[in-house]
């Protein structure tokens, strides 16, 4: 049924049957408890119905995630952290042969985040089991269990996928979730700015010091995890931030009140926090305010918005939900209310939304750019 593979010869094999197809299913198992980055356990293959699963522990994997991004086509199940991980390993961005079944099930109104199992269920009435989830894929041996486990990730993910695709072209969606796998993987590539990982952190509560603050702390919070391999909030979590900028604890007994502060972090780093909370640079240097969210659009023009999205659901038959997600309504906000570059929108909105929705939504908010300011508050 699979062939589990720690042996670089053997791999050589894999690899030489993989120059005869172009499409392959693939899965990770890993893990990322303490650290930044994640720990490869297997990596599960499925090329021409012959499941491989590969010692991420013991193989130089180097040639074989070269034959990754030299494929017609990748296709998984639940990308987003198999891509994280493929990214930290072949230290090649961004993987554009993707076609992610989850992505697919969503465009076909199954909802958001179906699991594998599910999809599997409802799409071809098989059913795998899943109590493996949680193994260590680091331990060795690995059991017969979890080697089952793994090979079921892969085994029947070509067959879905075909019947996926089947429906999708037969609803001429296919080339839009192509698009959206696409900029899935683009967007996990993505890296935020050290100098804006604030952004992401500080509200419009914040005051332009507090914002400032925050853009020290969350440098040197990403500094020190990269060099450490350590998770984020291993060092400060997000709220702990927010809780530091408001309370300006000015010595390391204040420090150590401050919520959810560990102790060794107080030990170890407490007088950089400190001087990161005190000296800044001059205030024409600090962030700008961050702007209010907007809640809605103003009663004339609310109803005209929903009636665009919903003439769109109607025309293509893609649910709501995966039309149009909310960061991406408040990136048009945005993008009207502070005459940004349309390049600058999500590249979501700029492909086969465009025309059909962003465009209508961008003109539908330049005639309410009066009550949308009013509501974003910018004082600055």
């Amino acid at each position: 049924m699979f062939q589990f593979i720690q042996q670089q010869k053997d791999l050589a094999v894999l690899l030489n049957q993989m120059e005869h197809c172009s499409t392959y299913a693939l899965d990770t198992e890993f893990i990322k408890v303490d650290t930044l980055y994640p720990k490869l356990g297997v990596c599960q293959i499925n090329v021409n119905d012959q499941v491989s699963l590969l010692d991420g522990a013991a193989l130089d994997l180097s040639d074989f995630w070269r034959k990754v991004f030299e494929a017609q086509q990748n296709i998984f199940h639940a990308c987003g952290e198999d891509i994280d991980l493929i990214y930290h390993y072949a230290d090649q961005k961004p993987l554009k042969n993707v076609f992610d079944t989850q992505v697919a099930m969503a465009f076909l109104g199954h909802g958001l985040q179906v699991s594998y199992q599910n999809a599997l269920k409802t799409c071809l009435n098989i059913d795998i089991d899943k109590d493996q989830t949680r193994s260590d894929w680091l331990a060795r041996p690995l059991s017969q269990e979890q080697m089952s486990y793994a090979a079921n990730d892969v085994l029947y993910l070509n067959k879905l996928a075909e019947r996926l695709k089947f429906d999708l072209q037969t609803k001429g969606l296919y080339s839009y979730v192509l698009e959206d796998c696409q900029n899935l993987t683009k967007e996990i590539a993505l890296e935020t700015p050290l100098s804006e990982l604030y952004t992401d952190i500080g509200n419009y509560r914040h005051s332009r010091r507090e914002l400032m603050q925050l853009q020290q702390l969350s440098i040197w919070r990403e500094q020190i995890t990269k060099a450490m391999n350590q998770p984020r909030s291993f060092i400060l979590k997000n709220a702990t931030m927010i809780d530091l900028v408001e309370k300006n604890p000015r010595n390391t007994f204040q420090l150590a009140q401050v919520k959810d502060m560990r102790p060794n972090i107080v030990r170890e780093h407490g007088k950089t926090i400190l001087d990161l909370l005190k000296f800044l640079p001059p205030e024409d240097e600090w962030p700008l305010r961050l702007a209010r969210p907007v809640k809605n659009n103003s009663k004339e023009i609310a109803p005209r918005v929903d009636l665009l999205i919903e003439m769109v659901v109607n025309k293509t038959g893609i649910p709501k939900e995966v039309l149009l997600r909310k960061k991406w309504l408040n990136a048009i906000y945005e993008h009207v209310v502070f005459h940004l570059d349309e390049q600058d929108l999500p590249s979501y909105l700029l492909g086969w939304r465009y025309d059909l929705l962003t465009e209508p939504l961008i003109a539908l908010f330049k005639e309410d750019i009066e009550f949308l300011t009013t509501q974003m508050k910018i004082s600055r």
